[in-house]
């Protein structure tokens, strides 16, 4: 909990233990204290419905109980008044001193502004993207690419240890089709009459590829047996395809510290070892030609398949060895899989292999983000005008831009399915919530460069200047950044950061509106030129956990 809720939570529980002491209050066991924001601001700055809670328990009045602990609230620098709401809230209006004195805690941090620590340096491992390299990525890739990489930010920035980790599916039935795939492209494009694999690849992404891989390398290999050609495609064509998957991760500014590969799952002895331990657990059974792991002994519907009859891993069967790898040998603390909507069943058959392990399953989380449609004018728009196929993550970052892209896939929580609204997104005016947002900083750039021009320095400002309402609410806007992080590494939801982005640069649009930055007063110039600083500092910083670009004009 941020510094100034963990204050008033504590302030709360000592008022109420304090009429406890003095008979105001029976002897029981106190609920929860929590501390929100009230939606109308008239009601203060923060707000406890902790006399409501005690109501139930003690059959008191609430508001009588709200008038009690009130009075019971040590005064503290922090709070400048304290009022009592109907039905039972105690409402908590901040002290305008304190708040004009916490600009300069803000110009000081700088670029750890928001930082906190409760992550303790905690080991995290964030898997997300993960797409099979037998294709481009679509939009709907994109959006958990940015979930997971904005995610990042955040539990970095709350003191946890974060790698991030695309997994590379390159073993299994969908790379030997990828082959195969590919051997009947490279065959027609020499003039054989060979025919897609059913299930193929039939994507004009795989004519592009074969012509690649016949202009460079084609004399060497048309000759080549038909088993030692599929093979030798592979070995070419997968990886330009991931090449091509992280060239397209990187237009979205989304890098990972690891790229793992299944098939070192296989070549380093793991998913033996796993499928021996689950063995070894009355976890495994033969039945009907195939090998399945008795999920119904943990209380799911029914088993699953791990080896096909055909003696094959199914995709759960390595997704067991790599959450075994992710857990019991490289030890990370906790784990959070971010797949898409089509794996929604896949869930809770993971989490029961997990406990199975003798893992907590708590200490897997996963989060199913949902499909993206694309609007244009209110029509869906499905196809890609480059190429007639579906529209590819790259079409849509050289359409619209990262920065859009990024914003747009964060501002609905995960399990939302989204409208991405391309006309919106490419429109240079205040309905963008992109374009406003970062109007707002380039804003601040120009002040700052005017206040530089004219020799202004803030280093001697007297923050005890800003005392308009103006003024008061952008500092109180930004002290929100801490509590934001910290919701959004309880909650895993990153979607926050856009609300609270577009709220901050209202509020400034607002102060700049009202109150002239560079006047003819020199001392009032300094403060609000430093408050100008730090409101730079909180904005760039949210930008930046955002992924998004800070710019400095536009």
């Amino acid at each position: 909990m941020s510094g100034l809720k963990q204050r008033l939570v504590d302030l709360l529980t000592q008022a109420a233990q304090e009429a406890q002491k003095q008979g105001k209050l029976p002897e029981i066991t106190l609920p929860e204290v929590t501390i929100e924001h009230p939606q109308n601001p008239d009601h203060g700055d923060y707000a406890s419905s902790l006399p409501l809670k005690l109501a139930r328990t003690t059959r008191m009045n609430p508001m009588a109980i709200a008038g009690e602990l009130a009075a019971l609230i040590a005064p503290t620098p922090e709070i400048g008044n304290i009022a009592v709401a109907p039905p039972g809230f105690i409402n908590f209006t901040l002290n305008s001193a304190w708040l004009t004195g916490q600009v300069g805690g803000i110009w000081q941090a700088g670029e750890s502004y928001g930082n906190t620590g409760e992550g303790k340096g905690s080991r995290v491992q964030i898997e997300f993207v993960s797409v099979n390299p037998t294709g481009p990525l679509h939009v709907g890739h994109g959006r958990g690419a940015v979930l997971g990489s904005a995610l990042a930010n955040v539990l970095h920035a709350a003191g946890y240890d974060i790698t991030t980790e695309y997994y590379i599916n390159d073993a299994g039935n969908q790379v030997e089709t990828f082959r195969r795939s590919l051997y009947a492209r490279f065959q027609q494009q020499t003039g054989k009459d060979v025919p897609i694999p059913e299930d193929g690849y039939v994507g004009g992404y795989m004519v592009d590829l074969a012509k690649e891989i016949i202009s460079e390398h084609g004399d060497g290999l048309r000759d080549l047996p038909e088993t030692e050609l599929v093979t030798k495609l592979g070995e070419i064509g997968l990886p330009r395809m991931l090449a091509q998957i992280k060239n397209d991760l990187e237009l979205l500014r989304v890098t990972f510290n690891s790229w793992f590969s299944e098939k070192s799952l296989y070549d380093n002895g793991q998913y033996q070892k796993v499928i021996s331990l689950l063995q070894e657990g009355g976890y495994i059974a033969k039945r009907e030609n195939a090998t399945w792991f008795v999920s119904t002994a943990l209380g799911e519907d029914k088993d699953n398949v791990v080896v096909r009859t055909d003696g094959t891993a199914t995709y759960f069967a390595t997704d067991i060895a790599y959450h075994y790898n992710k857990f019991l040998e490289r030890k990370f603390d906790r784990v959070i899989d971010i797949w898409g909507a089509d794996h929604m069943g896949h869930v809770s058959r993971m989490k029961a292999v997990v406990g199975a392990l003798g893992i907590d399953p708590e200490r897997l989380k996963i989060i199913i983000s949902q499909m993206v449609t694309l609007r244009s004018g209110g029509e869906i728009v499905r196809l890609s005008k480059r190429s007639g196929d579906i529209i590819t993550l790259r079409e849509l970052i050289e359409d619209v831009g990262a920065d859009v892209c990024r914003y747009f896939f964060l501002s609905r929580a995960a399990d939302s399915q989204m409208d991405f609204d391309l006309q919106l997104a490419k429109k240079q005016s205040v309905d963008n919530p992109v374009y406003y947002i970062q109007y707002a900083h380039a804003r601040i750039a120009s002040i700052l460069r005017l206040a530089k021009e004219r020799g202004v320095d803030s280093t001697s400002a007297d923050l005890v200047r800003l005392n308009t309402a103006p003024e008061l609410t952008l500092i109180r806007k930004m002290l929100q950044l801490p509590e934001i992080i910290e919701v959004i590494a309880h909650t895993l939801e990153p979607h926050h950061l856009t609300y609270y982005a577009l709220e901050l640069a209202t509020v400034f649009h607002a102060f700049y509106k009202d109150c002239r930055v560079v006047t003819d007063d020199p001392a009032l110039t300094k403060a609000r030129l430093k408050l100008v600083e730090a409101a730079k500092i909180v904005l760039n910083r949210t930008l930046n956990l955002m992924g998004m670009a800070a710019p400095d004009t536009m």
